[in-house]
């Protein structure tokens, strides 16, 4: 098996990585090294701490940090654990828990059913110790076997035992093995960013057009850095973190890349995962028709041609969400949900009505990169009748 077919296994889908670690340096042959895993440098179903059973996910990441001494440290100082972020700019405090959108509305609106996508266990109000160590959710990023799992209005954790979601429904989830998982934990994957960021909102596709399920093992067609078959990036190839800081902000988009090219060792603050910082400012040949382009890259956002349209992948994404349609009962006065031909969710008598849609083409329009949030609390402006 050739080292290339090698590498896939072990980045792609996170039930690989067992597989690469049993093949690499496999060979019976005479003078061979002995088998071993390249995807991390130890091997935590060998460490006894981690071979008991645990009652919780606190009580899991206390042993983590009996040797990871700084981990939660530095997870404490990020965006992902803070949901905080004060805009440079224009000084707005912004992050998840402070804005609101014509979706979800606002964090505090229901905070056990919002932190269930939080790097912490146990985000229920206003009162959540942000200093607690052991409050960090590990196994969150770090889960390779794809069963680790937080349900929706458990503020962060997963379930301890079988729970009935939703209740009434019959549906049984099942509680998850920390000891199991903790023994398996390694890089970041497709899967364990996804698994929040895929799904935010509720569901798959539902926030993010651009961000579904599909992207857990796409096509070329679908993304061409992503390609399982091809690049097989993962989020992390663009998002390089340090110090469990993950790159990139959707609160401080810019409207134009000016700093081309990331170099190594060369000091950068800049957004690593722009398409300029790997492609640099003219992508395209430099000669006949081509070198024209390059011009055009002065003025146009790469996305607008080589991402034409979004929910791609066969997922649709909502297009609108209106919470004045809710409240509707059965004749019986029972809480409905409709669904369209292919099975999908269009109303729900707790959150009113969805329209859903694929292969959308964007409404374009010139962006200067600065946004200005209207924040809860903000006082609106009327105009005086005539």
């Amino acid at each position: 098996m050739s080292a290339r077919i090698l590498r896939r296994i072990a980045t792609g889908w996170s039930g690989g990585l067992l597989l690469a670690a049993l093949l690499v340096g496999g060979s019976t042959l005479a003078g061979e090294p002995p088998p071993v895993r390249l995807d991390s440098t130890a091997d935590h179903s060998k460490y006894k701490e981690l071979q008991q059973e645990f009652a919780s996910g606190p009580e899991l990441t206390k042993v983590c940090l009996s040797c990871h001494t700084e981990a939660a440290k530095q997870v404490h100082r990020t965006k992902h654990w803070t949901w905080d972020f004060l805009n440079p700019e224009n000084q707005q405090r912004l992050g998840k828990k402070n804005v609101i959108n014509n979706f979800c509305i606002s964090v505090p609106s229901n905070y056990a059913f919002c932190t269930s996508c939080h790097v912490g266990y146990g985000w229920k109000d206003a009162s959540f110790d942000f200093s607690a160590e052991e409050n960090v959710d590990c196994l969150v990023c770090h889960d390779t076997t794809g069963s680790y799992r937080k349900l929706p209005g458990l503020a962060g954790h997963p379930p301890y035992k079988d729970v009935e979601i939703p209740p009434g429904s019959g549906k049984i989830a099942k509680a998850v093995d920390l000891s199991r998982i903790a023994q398996k934990i390694g890089k970041t994957s497709r899967d364990t960013c996804g698994a929040c960021h895929f799904f935010g909102g509720g569901g798959d596709g539902v926030k993010h057009g651009d961000m579904d399920s599909s992207l857990a093992s796409p096509d070329k067609e679908v993304d061409v850095h992503m390609d399982a078959t091809g690049l097989d990036f993962t989020c992390g190839t663009c998002h390089k973190t340090a110090s469990h800081d993950v790159p990139g902000s959707r609160y401080t988009p810019v409207g134009k890349d000016k700093g081309g090219a990331h170099m190594r060792g060369k000091e950068d603050k800049s957004n690593p995962a722009t398409c300029q910082a790997c492609h640099g400012l003219s992508p395209h040949k430099d000669s006949g028709m081509a070198a024209k382009l390059n011009h055009h890259t002065d003025k146009i956002a790469c996305q607008t041609c080589h991402i034409p349209a979004i929910a791609r992948g066969g997922v649709a994404t909502k297009m609108s969400w209106d919470w004045s349609t809710a409240g509707r009962l059965t004749p019986d006065g029972k809480p409905m949900i409709k669904k369209d031909d292919k099975g999908r969710v269009i109303y729900d008598s707790k959150k009113g009505d969805f329209t859903l849609g694929e292969n959308v083409v964007p409404e374009y329009a010139w962006f200067n990169g600065k946004v200005s949030y209207t924040l809860l609390g903000d006082k609106r402006s009327r105009t005086p009748k005539a």
